[in-house]
């Protein structure tokens, strides 16, 4: 194994090429860089452009996701907070008004900067940057193709797949560009439509649909499925419901969408529930049905990299494909399909390459929701546990019982903690509530140390803080928390 002062050596263009990670998001820029740390020669190829033709490195999390998505979260809470916040707090402000422009442009500013700071990460630890498009072939070679460029042909002794994954779409609406959207589409408005529809009440639904809402649209979210977030906790659910429905957000339940006819200025969607066909206009539409892996066009098949029936990569539980020394990462292999799972990722399958005994490892993967209230959870569900038949026991702790919650004026909400009743093993945790996404980290680290409910409970919490509120919930395991 490379010794680590090896690491930022210059790459050295006369040596073999160790490595060739194919994708530069959130997965792949990662396991390049600990790579090239573990002093293998790596190169990171991507097809991503700027307008300019110029490397936009960075992967869907940064150019047209995570980062964007937060982006408009957060200047539009801002916006939303003037009238349904700030007056409790005494602040009274007159005339306010939202600029569309100047608030994409701001996105766009700090998309650029943090794609720079990838570019600058990866050349500080001697990556090189292939700009174009990876094609695998049969005898090992990489082919990267970009226009305008000549063909480059690749030999690595290790292959990392880091594509990623595209908006999924649905035949009954099929998008445009322009009035019928996809993800992507939607971060990109030059104004706020009167009327938005969003095919799908998931997580991009809900953080897309909450982000024109709070800036003025009627938003209505059709989800096909009857039970609103299903993987979520079911006391976290259907708060979330009422909360995101006193908000101003039209949720409709078991809403099949069987077409969408754009015509000037306005969409017609068509759907179906238990009670027949039913039909609404909208300006826009955003179809967010979800992600699928993206490895078309790979050569997959010609290196003998398999897939399964809906497109990711097989791989074991150390990354590795059915093609020796080609490893997948992230969202074009099975598991959680989120930024930070691609991250862990490429660390461990990187320092497999370099010899040394990581593994994947998906139990303690958090989910976060970025609505406000904020949703997120880490392990097993109630309802989950229950189908393996695992005995289990919860507390639950509110913030309206919480100080600092109280003082912030933010106490819609509550902490789950669910574990297993002979052991009392912290199994899951689930939060609905302001920084739940910073709370959840913490609940993070106890289940990966395979902590208890009565560690948790016996650790010193800062006062006031909103992560007195998982104490507590800790603390109510045993029916002993304190605030309530």
């Amino acid at each position: 194994m490379p010794s680590p002062s090896s690491r930022q050596r210059p790459p050295d263009d006369a040596a073999p090429l160790d490595v060739a990670v194919v994708g530069a998001g959130p997965g792949g820029y990662v396991a390049a860089i600990r790579c090239a740390q573990l002093g293998l020669r790596t190169v990171c190829i991507d097809q991503w452009t700027d307008p300019r033709g110029r490397p936009a490195l960075g992967g869907t999390c940064l150019n047209v996701g995570c980062i964007p998505s937060k982006a408009l979260l957060d200047s539009s809470h801002h916006f939303d907070s003037l009238s349904r916040l700030l007056p409790e707090h005494g602040v009274s402000v007159e005339g306010a008004r939202i600029d569309v422009a100047a608030m994409q442009s701001r996105k766009s500013r700090l998309v650029a900067s943090l794609g720079r700071g990838v570019a600058g990460l990866l050349r500080k630890n001697g990556v090189e940057v292939v700009t174009g498009a990876a094609r695998l072939t049969a005898d090992g070679a990489v082919e990267v193709e970009a226009a305008g460029s000549p063909p480059r042909s690749l030999r690595p002794r290790h292959v990392v797949l880091a594509t990623g994954s595209v908006p999924a779409a649905i035949d009954a609406a099929p998008t445009d560009g322009a009035r019928v959207v996809d993800s992507e589409g939607a971060l990109a408005f030059d104004e706020t439509p009167r009327r938005l529809a969003v095919i799908g009440a998931g997580v991009i639904g809900l953080e897309l649909g909450s982000v024109w809402s709070r800036l003025g649209a009627e938003v209505v979210l059709l989800e096909a499925l009857d039970d609103f977030l299903p993987a979520a906790d079911r006391d976290v659910a259907k708060e979330a419901l009422h909360v995101l429905r006193r908000q101003g957000l039209d949720v409709r339940l078991g809403q099949r969408v069987t077409g969408c006819e754009p015509d000037g200025a306005a969409v017609t969607v068509r759907f179906e529930d238990s009670r027949g066909a039913h039909r609404i206009e909208a300006e826009r539409v955003v179809v967010a049905v979800g992600r699928r892996p993206a490895t078309e066009g790979l050569g997959l098949e010609a290196a003998g990299v398999e897939r399964d029936e809906r497109g990711f990569v097989q791989v074991d539980g150390f990354g590795r494909t059915s093609r020796e020394n080609v490893w997948a990462v992230g969202d074009c292999a099975p598991g959680p399909m989120l930024a930070h799972r691609a991250s862990e990722d490429g660390v461990a399958v990187a320092e497999r390459i370099a010899g040394q005994a990581s593994r994947l490892d998906h139990r303690a993967v958090p989910w976060v929701i970025y609505t406000h209230p904020e949703i997120a959870w880490v392990g097993r569900t109630e309802a989950e546990l229950d189908g393996a038949g695992v005995a289990w026991r919860s507390g639950k702790f509110p913030f309206a019982a919480s100080g600092r919650a109280l003082a912030a004026g933010e106490a819609e909400g509550f902490a789950k903690i669910v574990c297993d009743e002979a052991t009392d093993e912290i199994l899951g945790v689930h939060v609905i509530g302001a920084q739940a996404s910073e709370l959840i980290a913490e609940a993070v680290t106890a289940m990966a140390f395979q902590a208890s409910a009565e560690d948790l409970a016996r650790t010193i919490h800062a006062h006031p803080t909103r992560a007195e509120i998982l104490h507590e919930a800790a603390l109510a395991v045993d029916e002993r928390a304190i605030h309530v």
